[in-house]
């Protein structure tokens, strides 16, 4: 995902000026007085948008004239050029195209209108020479075809000398004003078009003029009435301007397939209710990480024949690779092979801070699975489980598919002996912008490491520390090199605290800058302290304010950009040594949180929890969703209270159809889904020969700011909710992102545990856990469960997980195994009965490399979470 999609297309107008020679479309059009403008903001009356620039230097408007400045000395008139997209044109229509151009010192300029992406057709160019003397240039020319969304460049390099170039009174008239754009949002009554849990929430939101309450039913597939009532009226909602009433159908809870809701005469799409609704969804939506994988070829036998394809940037040609990767000029005298990891977006690009939370979410999935009931240890993530090559090695894909990230972090730690050594590049991406479609071994542009930056290190600190407790079990020298990186690169922060990614570094790829670090220092204190016991990273954690501070936001809890709920969320689940009343405090402000997220899934009428208002509606707005919608998940998970359980299953509906656009966003989930999502590698509506994204990719959502051309031209005006077009060009608004896959991947993780999600029983045993002896590489623990409840167990198996690289050395009174992390002890034939008000205690030796060795937080007996005390 990066924040400057605008810049493109790069090498498109090279492209189209070598495919037809530059040459024009006849000047004989007659274009009348009256014809409709298609350009925006052509006097640059509103600023620089919905304008781009490459190989320049930034735009800024002038004395009311766009100005920017190109170096003297590149090769190519089109290295360096100034552009609008989704420009319209009408096959056989006649158009004038006019601009005042002015030079200092004086240069060459070609405006080409072309399409935006292979094979870039030229519709028509026009030569200028500028001089320091503004001149009007005007050319009238008949579009060759229809395009909805050409791209205007002006290609302003190829000068021996730098120059300043001006623009103002860009026109293009002609062809047909455009009709008000109308999305097809089918039937009036929304559900979620998956379904729903058969204990869980079940809502619908119905648009109706209608003001007093009206009679609803719901159908089965044959057509049979099987529940109604009567609906909730809800006046106008603030996110989509429509008059609404909300639907509560919780009460039916039988499962079947195909169900309808009708409503005011309309009737829904159909939907199922199931407690396996979303199993599928948790394998596809992590399978997108697959299919993302840089530096791999893709087994078409594993993810689908249309997603094959070789391995990109490996330095085959025409790729120039990621093996030996030099830095920007200026900023290292170094190469390093950074080759693997996931391509971060649409783009071929890699950042840090985007694939550190995104790493960061799918540890922490699996790390859930140590802590949560409902994740029954962690079966259905473990090996086997997904279809990704390493399957089948004995550890578990998860942790697989989160290695090949990890993996390219650590290669861009700096090397020892170079100056911020330690120290991580921010980001290594393409020089210059490339357009769509592009797959990943077709990639010609060479490729430059970043300068490094605090906010990179620090993430690579948090995940790395991550990695070091999470492998433990399962590799143990990954593990170790994990958290030498991780403590390195935390020392190299700490020594260079300041250093920020540039904001204006945003040619070829998105600059992610980020000027206030605060909060990477104390996720990835937590972090390393979790992992390693360490005072110094306590001391660390503890003296940062963050550490009482509310660190949920209520447009978003979390995002690459603001991390300290990361640590929160950890230092809520992980086991630690902190003090009781400190490990209180802070589950509280998780739950707190979650409260504010409820009442906000009850203000909205389509029970979201993000507010109703423009400003929650941005970039990645499903993102923040989701990431709210885990921090309910996670608050059910510390509390066992449904309320937090029904807010995250009711979030996953806005997400799979139940929105102002009844449509879902993610591909291949639903009736009507998301399927033009913005990429250069799944770029189907731009070739027909690739396939578009695959199932369970989430689109960014709705961006009341439009800051793509598309959709700026497309939806101006739109109320938040309708701020979304699924097409290809609308990268502000239809992207595919790594740190939006891991957040869907979290949450349908969470939603696959709960199963039908039935009433919560009371705890009906109590545990104490207590290590009466520990040593440098060993410790001693007796365990004692009791029956509280009121019928005997007869046979019984306890369960719990610890934090690293544990493992039991011995035991006595019970029978007691280990896989990974997790321990299970089971009866003996002498002692497998347990009377109501009865004990049975058993004991343990374990080993261990003298990282911390705290108390778990859960531990079950035969399934079900007993009290610890």
């Amino acid at each position: 995902m990066t924040p400057s999609r605008r810049r493109l297309t790069a090498l498109a107008a090279a492209a189209a000026l070598a495919l037809t020679g530059g040459t024009a479309a006849p000047a004989h059009a007659e274009v009348p007085p009256d014809a409709p403008e298609q350009l925006r903001n052509g006097d640059f009356s509103a600023g620089t948008s919905p304008w781009f620039s490459y190989g320049t230097g930034d735009l800024g408007v002038t004395d009311g004239r766009l100005c920017t400045t190109v170096a003297g000395g590149l090769a190519n008139p089109w290295d360096a050029g100034i552009g609008q997209d989704a420009v319209p044109l009408i096959a056989g229509a006649e158009y004038e195209l006019s601009f005042d151009i002015s030079a200092t010192p004086g240069a060459a300029v070609k405006a080409v209108l072309q399409l935006g992406s292979a094979p870039y057709t030229t519709y028509a160019s026009v030569d200028a020479t500028a001089t320091g003397a503004a001149q009007h240039v005007a050319r009238t020319f008949t579009a060759p075809a229809d395009n909805a969304g050409a791209q205007l460049i002006f290609q302003v390099g190829g000068s021996p000398e730098a120059q300043t170039f001006c623009l103002d009174n860009v026109s293009l008239r002609g062809g047909e004003a455009a009709p008000p754009y109308e999305p097809d949002t089918g039937p009036r009554v929304r559900v979620n078009q998956v379904g729903y849990l058969p204990g869980g929430p079940k809502n619908a939101t119905v648009v109706t003029d209608a003001a007093e309450a009206l009679p609803w039913q719901l159908r089965s597939a044959a057509g049979t009435v099987v529940a109604d009532g009567t609906t909730t009226p809800r006046d106008v909602d603030p996110a989509s301007g429509q008059r609404v009433q909300t639907v509560d159908f919780s009460a039916y809870r039988t499962p079947g397939t195909g169900y309808t809701l009708v409503v005011d005469g309309e009737t829904s799409h159909p939907f199922d209710i199931s407690g396996t609704l979303y199993d599928r969804l948790r394998a596809d939506s992590l399978q997108f990480f697959y299919a993302q994988r840089s530096g791999t070829a893709i087994d078409g036998d594993l993810i689908g024949a249309a997603y094959a394809r070789p391995a990109g940037h490996l330095g085959v040609a025409p790729n120039q690779g990621d093996t030996e990767v030099p830095c920007q000029p200026g900023v290292c005298d170094y190469s390093l092979d950074v080759r693997g990891g996931w391509y971060d977006a649409g783009d071929h690009g890699k950042y840090v801070v985007n694939g550190g939370i995104a790493t960061y979410q799918l540890l922490n999935a699996f790390e859930r699975t140590r802590t949560a009931e409902s994740a029954a240890g962690g079966t259905a993530l473990g090996d086997a489980t997904l279809r990704v090559p390493e399957r089948g090695n004995t550890v578990p894909d998860i942790l697989d598919e989160a290695r090949w990230e990890l993996e390219f972090l650590l290669r861009m730690q700096v090397p020892a002996g170079q100056p911020l050594a330690g120290m991580v590049h921010h980001k290594i991406h393409d020089r210059n912008w490339t357009g769509l479609p592009l797959a990943p071994q077709d990639d010609p542009q060479p490729r430059e490491l970043h300068p490094p930056s605090t906010a990179a290190t620090l993430n690579l600190a948090a995940v790395a520390a991550q990695c070091a407790r999470l492998f433990a079990p399962y590799d143990a020298a990954f593990a170790a090199r994990c958290g030498a990186a991780a403590k390195t690169a935390y020392a190299a922060a700490k020594a260079h605290p300041v250093v920020y990614a540039s904001a204006a570094d945003g040619t070829g790829g998105g600059a992610y800058d980020d000027t206030n670090v605060a909060d990477e220092f104390y996720w990835a204190a937590v972090e390393l302290w979790l992992t390693t016991g360490a005072s110094a990273y306590l001391a660390d954690l503890t003296a940062s304010p963050l550490h009482t501070a509310d660190v949920f936001a209520t447009g978003g809890a979390f995002g690459w950009q603001s991390v300290a709920a990361l640590g929160r969320l950890d230092l809520a689940t992980v086991p630690n040594g902190l003090p009781a009343a400190e490990r209180a405090r802070i589950r509280a402000s998780v739950t707190a949180a979650a409260d504010r997220y409820l009442a906000t899934v009850r203000d909205q009428a389509y029970g979201l929890p993000l507010p109703g208002a423009a400003d929650a509606y941005v970039w990645g707005s499903n993102s923040n969703l989701v990431n709210n919608a885990i921090v309910l998940a996670t608050a059910f998970d510390l509390s066992r209270d449904a309320k937090y359980r029904d807010g995250a299953v009711q979030s996953a509906d806005y997400l799979l159809g139940r929105n102002a656009l009844n449509m879902s966003y993610v591909t291949g989930w639903g009736e009507q889904h998301a399927r033009n999502q913005h990429s250069r590698i799944f770029a189907h509506q731009l070739n027909p020969d690739l396939p578009n994204p695959p199932a369970g990719s989430l689109a960014g959502g709705p961006n009341a700011a439009l800051q793509d051309p598309y959709a700026a031209n497309l939806l101006a005006g739109c109320a938040p909710m309708f701020c979304y077009v699924d097409d290809i060009n609308s990268y502000a608004t239809n992207e595919v992102a790594i740190n939006w896959n891991s957040a869907l991947a979290w949450l349908a993780s969470f939603l696959a545990d709960q199963g039908d999600a039935a009433a919560v029983a009371a705890p009906t045993c109590a545990v104490t856990y207590t290590t009466h002896g520990s040593w440098p590489d060993g410790f001693t623990t007796q365990v004692t469960v009791k029956n509280t409840g009121t019928a005997a167990v007869n046979g019984w198996s306890l369960r719990w997980a610890f934090v690293g690289d544990q493992k039991v050395s011995g035991y006595w009174s019970a029978k007691v195994t280990q896989s990974g992390a997790t321990v299970t002890a089971k009866n003996e034939s002498w002692n497998a009965r347990i009377a109501p008000g009865g004990t049975v205690t058993f004991g343990l030796n374990g080993s261990t490399s003298g990282g911390p060795n705290p108390d778990p937080n859960l531990i079950t007996l035969n399934g079900a979470a007993c009290t610890l005390s």
